[in-house]
């Protein structure tokens, strides 16, 4: 080969260098210098030129990713890859639905017998000898139960005449001015006598009407005591009610019973 023609040989052994697979960069470099020389010169390898630092840095950084990528990458594909564990099944024991709560059943109604005085429609009433009463006084209380409004109204009240039976006043839970009231001795009673006066009326509701007295020292016997109510509506019907008096506790004490 002659030394003209070496830099022709040279650029071919370079293009075929180019077009293989990353060459041995240093072998690369000591045929170049040896074809550069020729047949006989000794060739002297050239140092390797330094490459920047941060190309060094760079480099590295590179192959460590590609490193941890592919560690990645094998990991991720173990888990996939792996089985899954079985799922467990864990007994449950039924849950017991709250019972809703039972309801109580219908009280059964009230067989005692209706009070004194209770004549149907809308008028009732009961009587009692006041728990308040004593061995020298005496309260009898008419209590009235109207259940519908009334326009006329009469409550009568007789105390027997046991013996110093005299009265000592009288009152009502209704107004005072709505009722004209008289009291007297007949026939052998001392009668309290009630009457709502003409344009009043009585509303529904349960309203009282006593009678104060004094009496012979010791207990009195009530059973004798009446009252009487006779009412009417704005109809124009008329009812009427009437019963005896259940002795009062000091009574009843007073009296040995």
């Amino acid at each position: 080969m002659r030394r003209d023609d070496a830099p022709e040989e040279v650029r071919a052994r370079l293009r075929e260098a180019a077009g293989a697979h990353r060459p041995d960069r240093e072998r690369m470099l000591v045929r170049v210098e040896r074809g550069m020389a020729g047949p006989g010169r000794p060739v002297r390898r050239a140092a390797r030129p330094r490459e920047p630092g941060w190309i060094r840095v760079a480099g590295a950084t590179a192959a460590v990713a590609g490193v941890l990528a592919a560690a990645g990458y094998t990991a991720a594909s173990a888990v996939r890859d792996a089985p899954a564990p079985p799922q467990r099944q864990v007994a449950v024991s039924p849950t017991t639905a709250a019972a809703p709560p039972s309801t109580p059943p219908p009280e059964a109604p009230d067989a005692a017998r209706p009070p004194a005085g209770s004549g149907g429609g809308p008028l009732g009433a009961d009587g009692a000898v006041n728990p308040h009463s004593n061995e020298f006084w005496a309260q009898s209380d008419v209590t009235l139960r109207a259940g519908e409004r009334l326009t006329a109204l009469t409550v009568r009240l007789r105390v027997a005449q046991t013996g110093g039976v005299s009265s000592t006043g009288a009152w009502r839970s209704l107004p005072e001015q709505d009722f004209g009231l008289t009291v007297g001795e007949r026939g052998g009673f001392l009668v309290y006598t009630w009457t709502l006066r003409k344009g009043r009326t009585v509303p529904p509701g349960e309203w009282v009407f006593a009678g104060q007295y004094d009496h012979a020292r010791g207990g009195r016997d009530a059973r004798k005591d009446t009252y009487t109510a006779t009412a009417a509506t704005a109809g124009a019907e008329r009812f009427s009610v009437d019963g005896g008096f259940t002795p009062g506790d000091a009574d009843d004490t007073a009296a040995g019973r």
